[in-house]
């Protein structure tokens, strides 16, 4: 087996899509996509569980059922990479109108309401890889600063139970700086590279703070025109709708830089990257591929 396959993996962004019949799926369907799915892929992000903090200050939690239905759809070696819910990561709820008052989220950073969720994911311990926290563009009105940010999701981590694989994203571009990745260094926690929506790319974020990267990462393969890309897909995920072949190659030269410092990666694909996840993971393994094939030559 190459270093390649011992550190790296690559899934998509959920896998609930009709329109993957005929590329994933077979063509009159499966009463189980997820098992279907686990034949061509060893891991896949769990977004679901993200939308959690709803009015009133009510909260959802994964289902003992359906965590017990994903774990027995797949493999042993299979891994899922899933977003904490975002009632731990919202500060405030969302407001539908600008003008609205903000509402705090009394669960923001809570060190017991994670435990809970931590709980409820007992049986899929042995599958768990990234645990991601994912937090919004956080305004002046929702974190005055980005030491005061610091502080808060220190103070919360260092509180988790160990043995997990925990992974920060932020979407405050200006947050990317040394301060933050050797907070994160220092937490031996692993940075989420999102390519897409307003950030910079992961490229110069990774070769700018390479050096402070530890043990695990996760790179999220996002497009910059969510609602673009949907009008012209529709809403069917079968197509390439807008290639990001240089982006790609980039990808695969960052992907094999964190080979060679043993980094593991997982590489999670969104349709809305390039119009359909399964095609782009394709052309990423092709690159693959092909880079292998020429340092074995």
């Amino acid at each position: 087996m190459n270093e390649f396959n011992i550190y790296v993996k690559i899934g998509t962004c959920s896998w609930k899509y009709d329109s993957w019949k005929g590329l994933i799926y077979s063509d009159f369907g499966s009463p189980n996509y997820l098992k279907e799915y686990a034949r061509r892929y060893n891991t896949v992000e769990i977004d679901q569980w993200f939308w959690s903090l709803f009015a009133g200050n009510k909260i959802s939690l994964p289902k003992e059922n359906t965590v017990n239905e994903y774990v027995n759809s797949v493999p042993e070696n299979f891994t899922f990479s899933v977003k904490v819910p975002n009632a731990v990561t919202m500060t405030h709820h969302y407001n539908k109108r600008k003008d609205e008052p903000l509402q705090a989220n009394p669960y923001f950073l809570s060190n017991d309401l994670f435990d809970k969720f931590l709980k409820t994911l007992q049986p899929m311990k042995s599958r768990l890889g990234p645990l991601m926290f994912q937090f919004e563009y956080l305004n002046k009105q929702k974190m005055p600063d980005q030491n005061r940010f610091m502080e808060q999701f220190s103070s919360f981590i260092r509180k988790c139970p160990a043995g997990f694989e925990y992974n920060l994203e932020i979407r405050n571009p200006n947050y990317l700086n040394s301060r933050y990745f050797q907070m994160l260094q220092d937490l031996n926690i692993g940075h989420v590279f999102l390519q897409g929506y307003y950030m910079p790319p992961v490229f110069g974020i990774y070769n700018k703070f390479k050096d402070f990267i530890t043990n695990q990462t996760v790179i999220r393969l996002h497009g910059p025109d969510r609602k673009g890309i949907e009008e012209i897909t529709k809403g069917v995920w079968n197509k390439l709708a807008d290639e990001r072949d240089v982006e790609l190659s980039r990808t695969v030269e960052m992907v094999n830089d964190l080979v060679s410092k043993k980094v593991k990666t997982v590489i999670n694909v969104n349709n809305h990257y390039e119009g359909s996840a399964p095609l782009t993971i394709g052309r990423l393994i092709d690159r693959f591929n092909k880079e292998l094939n020429k340092d074995n030559y």
